[in-house]
């Protein structure tokens, strides 16, 4: 690799850790464009599965410091976890087998539609106590199953932690508050990231010297990421909108330059 290379790997690292610490997910939809047209990684799937490692070990960094601060639901985030990473595991095989430039094409339409979503107004009523339990039991797995194995589907398919997608599918099933599923949704993204990597880690899809970059850089901006989300927590409304501006945007290039 050439010196822009690295510093362009060791940024874009810093990017998806600094979005993965600031709102829980969506540093890894931008994973793969990143690798691929900043980075310079040729083949789609080489940047899938690099992309999927370096996710995994930047969420972790991440789910760290939300643990710390208590902002993590467990039970609910296992639930999930495990149902996601079912999904994953068919996700991925059907993902390697899929054509990369039809696969890119669903990619930047999933953007769109995923960043069009967060542009809608949440109407569920939060329930910040909410906890899996036996008597909560009933009311919960029926939601928490279901989503998960859907989330997990699409995140091990296109090789994406799927925090964009875990985040509203906790609060759809829970009505957990947006920091709570910020929090738990990190336990998700690195045991789907975990699946997604190891797949294609195994089918020798993973540029380990850009992840490595990738990991070193997402560290750094993870660490930016928790920080400046202390201090503009109460706009969260407007980071988001911006954030689902740039996913329809990044989208929708995608999607017209793959075709």
């Amino acid at each position: 690799m050439d010196t822009a290379a690295t510093l362009a790997a060791l940024v874009s690292g810093g990017v998806i850790g600094l979005i993965l610490g600031l709102v829980g997910g969506g540093g890894s939809i931008l994973a793969v464009p990143l690798l691929i047209y900043i980075v310079g990684v040729g083949s789609p799937h080489m940047a899938i599965g690099t992309a999927a490692v370096a996710v995994t070990v930047n969420a972790l960094a991440s789910l760290i410091g939300h643990a710390r601060a208590g902002r993590v639901k467990w039970r609910c985030a296992g639930v999930f976890a495990v149902s996601g990473m079912i999904g994953a595991a068919l996700g991925a095989e059907l993902g390697k087998a899929f054509d990369g430039k039809r696969l890119l094409v669903l990619f930047g339409l999933l953007m769109i539609g995923v960043g069009l979503s967060m542009l809608r107004k949440r109407r569920t009523a939060e329930a910040p106590d909410v906890r899996l339990t036996r008597n909560s039991a009933t009311m919960l797995l029926p939601r928490l199953l279901p989503i998960g194995l859907g989330v997990g589907l699409a995140a091990g398919f296109f090789g994406i932690g799927g925090g964009f997608l875990i985040v509203p599918g906790l609060i759809l099933a829970t009505a957990m508050p947006l920091p709570f599923a910020i929090g738990t949704s990190l336990v998700v993204v690195s045991a789907l990231g975990l699946t997604t990597a190891t797949s294609y880690a195994i089918s020798g899809l993973v540029d380990w010297r850009v992840t490595t970059l990738l990991v070193i850089g997402g560290i750094v901006g993870t660490i930016g990421g928790i920080e400046l989300g202390k201090v503009i927590g109460t706009r969260k409304g407007l980071l988001e909108r911006g954030f689902a501006s740039v996913v329809i945007a990044i989208g929708a290039y995608i999607t017209v330059s793959s075709v």
